[in-house]
């Protein structure tokens, strides 16, 4: 039994010779056609590879922008915490620096506090009184 195309149950033809009947070889030519596509097809094939390519390069263009806007929300909210950081320290310093300044004015300067609390200059003619109205001397006028 031969072999014949991937299968052996299949028997094989034996052709029969006639005497007299030229003896030929049959051949097969295997014959291989391009096949081409319509002139639509294509257009509409590259009409659509063109839409995809589009969408998916505004969709990456869409997301490079959010992701931007983000980094920048990020280094924004950075900044905002060390001006905060620095407005506390500073609010810190000026307070000690207001707790100084009397006791330097005192030590350093010579400043003794009034002992009454209440000092008015009348604009008109320019005397100098305390709350007990009653006028001070010219040099505390100067």
């Amino acid at each position: 039994m031969a072999y014949t195309r991937g299968n052996l149950a299949v028997q094989e033809n034996r052709p029969e010779r006639v005497h007299g009947a030229p003896k030929y070889r049959e051949t097969t030519k295997v014959v291989t056609r391009k096949s081409h596509l319509p002139m639509r097809e294509k257009l509409l094939y590259m009409i659509t590879l063109i839409c995809f390519v589009a969408i998916a390069g505004v969709l990456i263009w869409r997301y490079a922008f959010i992701y931007e806007l983000k980094t920048q929300i990020h280094t924004a909210e950075n900044n905002i915490k060390s001006y905060q950081t620095q407005i506390t320290e500073s609010e810190v310093e000026k307070q000690k620096l207001l707790n100084l300044v009397p006791q330097r004015a005192q030590q350093e300067l010579g400043f003794v506090s009034p002992e009454t609390d209440g000092i008015r200059i009348n604009e008109e003619d320019g005397t100098v009184t305390d709350d007990k109205s009653e006028e001070l001397p010219a040099t505390a006028q100067k």
